[in-house]
């Protein structure tokens, strides 16, 4: 039980610094409806739209697939070694109204079939000539096999949004000693240079103060003693009152001794 793939071979045509996008059909030629998953051995560098799905009996799914762009243009003589691997099981009735998850959970791995799709980096001079090419399946012999000695290739289920899940950047900033620096000196103690700037600003305010009492300490004494009572006065006044509470007496004597500091 297995599905029709078209093309056999994907190609992608230069420039691979912008994204390049090819279309993958997937068609159920059965009388069940198959559930089918993409997976490619460089998930990082592919976006697969829709990376698995349902085909109807006699339907077929169209695939977007997307070559994420590239920081660099490779060299036009490389050659690609990514490839695509299509995996398609039956939806049996018991599991007709079963999710997909669910399905694939449950699925035996020698009841799913295996489809592989290879992929070639096309120079933009050849596409007219590949295009009138039809596209031949991956050889089992001669130069293009896999030796029989290598190991099987890894395939990884890519991403199915388009948003780049390769990130190019040389250097991340976020972990660079120097912003670092900053954002280590914004949370620490004040610097030398604040501390200097807080010192001048309080002896600016000291000296204010100073020049405050100095002018207060030259008022006439004669005009002082009228506006200003003693302290004698008003520790009599105290005395000869009756039920003052001691919170008020305080407060008196504490006025009586500031008045006496700053004008005498």
């Amino acid at each position: 039980m297995s599905v029709e793939i078209d093309p056999q071979e994907l190609g992608f045509q230069r420039p691979f610094t912008v994204e390049v996008k090819e279309a993958l059909r997937i068609k159920n030629p059965n009388s069940h409806p198959i559930a089918f998953k993409v997976k490619t051995t460089a998930p990082k560098q592919y976006c697969v739209r829709p990376n698995s799905g349902r085909v109807e009996p006699g339907k077929e799914v169209e695939v977007a697939v997307i070559l994420q762009a590239m920081k660099h243009e490779p060299p036009p003589d490389t050659k690609c070694r990514d490839k695509f691997l299509v995996q398609s099981v039956e939806i049996t009735g018991d599991k007709e109204f079963a999710n997909l998850s669910a399905i694939w959970d449950s699925v035996p791995k020698s009841a799913v079939v295996e489809r592989k799709i290879r992929v070639t980096f096309v120079n933009a001079a050849s596409n007219s000539a590949n295009l009138s090419t039809p596209s031949k399946p991956i050889a089992t012999n001669g130069a293009d096999a896999t030796p029989a000695d290598a190991p099987p290739p890894a395939y990884s289920s890519p991403n199915d949004h388009q948003t780049s899940t390769v990130d190019y950047k040389d250097e991340d900033t976020a972990s660079s000693p120097s912003v670092a620096a900053a954002a280590a000196s914004s949370t620490s103690e004040p610097t030398y240079a604040d501390l200097k700037q807080q010192l001048a600003q309080a002896e600016q305010q000291v000296s204010r103060l100073k020049a405050d009492q100095g002018g207060l300490r030259q008022r006439k004494a004669g005009a002082d003693e009228k506006s200003v009572p003693k302290p004698a006065e008003l520790a009599q006044a105290v005395r000869g009152t009756e039920g003052v509470p001691i919170q008020i007496t305080a407060a008196l004597c504490l006025l009586s001794f500031l008045l006496a500091y700053f004008f005498f």
